[in-house]
């Protein structure tokens, strides 16, 4: 079956990762998705190792893990931009594009004629997505920006790490670069929106994705915390602001997650801690006083949860309706077997190393499912087909363009 955007063609100039991650997702749902780099180098990401993809003999290939991670699915095109001819050609295919994704700084691609208002000329239907640190708007639009230090400046890193006063306490950024995925997801959430509004009227348009703008709004119910009384919320490690007991708890063999979400459900686990007047003690016997006892009651838990081994508290839990879990390292994550009957682990033949692993999308539509059609490219991989299927080029042409280093 088609995907279900198998007739979308998307010109990717983006590098590094809220770019290309958007882009990943519109290829995994079935659009031509072209990946633009520079000759030579590429994409930033390929060099960002170890670790690198190894090949049978465990060697390390030029393929680092990074850039692994983000773009399936897509063609790699080599073309230096900066020589007229490299910002002809890529004019030529923007304009039987549907969609070109770009994450260079406010203004970067006006002197080769990319951006927005010179594309549009060219193709009026044309969705043109700009990602850039702080928007196209405002005193920070010409800055910079990278997710670590949108994490700062957006205020996650507020929120995140053990408490004042507590031992290691201090901000912490998530372990992950975050703030470029979420701006990924809404960046495609926004190309999709775009698509159907020009199915309904054949216009194309701009849209403008900021990681700050992505960063703040995603603190959710954080943000409402702050703006409904004026408190700035404080960080908490693993504890939630608004719901106790939903934090971390040590057992007799290491720790476990505890989400008590309503009453009933502490009700239940107090009982089964051997501490069934929890429940009925008015400091304890609802979500609102147990947010203002906690400083009370976790330590209380503590003192039960080690009485027992983290398999036998979920056993327990599980068995009462009570939600809980295990803290996985990604070993046990992959080995889980949730995880391995999802199928969220998958592997594709690469030509470096015979296969490449890879991370399943968790996309799942009944009629038009995600195909995984080939592993991140290496660089420059499909620069003569593209140039064959999008513009028509001949071998001659493309074999000068070579000569001339505009590919």
């Amino acid at each position: 079956m088609s995907g279900a955007l198998s007739h979308i063609r998307v010109l990717d100039l983006s590098r590094v990762l809220a770019g290309p991650w958007a882009g990943q997702i519109l290829a995994d749902l079935g659009a031509e998705v072209i990946k633009v780099e520079r000759p030579g180098s590429g994409d930033d990401t390929r060099a960002w190792g170890p670790p690198f993809l190894q090949d049978a003999e465990g060697r390390d290939t030029s393929e680092a893990a990074y850039y692994l991670s983000a773009n399936r699915n897509k063609k790699s095109l080599t073309i230096d931009f900066t020589q007229p001819e490299g910002q002809r050609l890529v004019r030529e295919m923007a304009a039987k594009a549907d969609v070109v994704l770009e994450n260079f700084k406010v203004g970067g691609l006006a002197a080769y004629g990319l951006d927005y208002a010179s594309l549009k000329a060219l193709n009026p239907r044309l969705i043109y997505c700009s990602i850039t640190g702080f928007g196209q708007t405002g005193p920070y639009a010409r800055r910079a920006g990278y997710d670590f230090m949108i994490q700062g400046l957006g205020g996650l890193m507020s929120l995140t790490g053990r408490a004042e006063g507590e031992e290691g306490a201090g901000p912490v950024k998530v372990g992950v670069a975050l703030t470029d995925i979420l701006t990924g997801l809404y960046a495609a959430t926004a190309v999709l929106a775009a698509l159907n509004h020009r199915e309904q009227t054949g216009i194309g348009q701009a849209v403008d994705m900021a990681l700050l703008d992505v960063q703040v709004a995603c603190l959710a119910n954080q943000t409402l915390n702050y703006l409904t009384t004026g408190v700035a919320p404080r960080r908490l490690g693993n504890a939630h602001p608004n719901i106790v007991p939903y934090q971390d708890f040590p057992t007799a063999d290491g720790d476990m997650i505890l989400t008590v979400g309503n009453d009933g459900q502490f009700r239940k686990f107090a009982e089964l801690a051997g501490h069934g007047e929890w429940a009925d003690d008015p400091r304890f016997a609802t979500n609102k006083a147990r947010v203002a006892h906690r400083e009370v009651l976790i330590p209380l838990i503590r003192q039960a949860t080690v009485m027992r081994t983290t398999a036998e508290w979920i056993v327990a839990l599980e068995g009462a309706g009570v939600p809980c879990g295990p803290i996985n390292d990604l070993g046990q994550v992959f080995a889980d077997p949730q995880v391995q009957a999802r199928g969220l682990r998958l592997d594709l033949p690469h030509p470096l190393a015979g296969s490449v692993p890879q991370v399943a999308s968790p996309i799942r539509l009944s009629e038009t499912p995600v195909a995984y059609r080939n592993a991140p490219p290496l660089l420059g991989e499909h620069t003569r087909d593209v140039l064959r299927d999008w513009l028509g080029l001949d071998e001659a042409r493309i074999d000068q363009l070579q000569r001339d280093a505009v590919i």
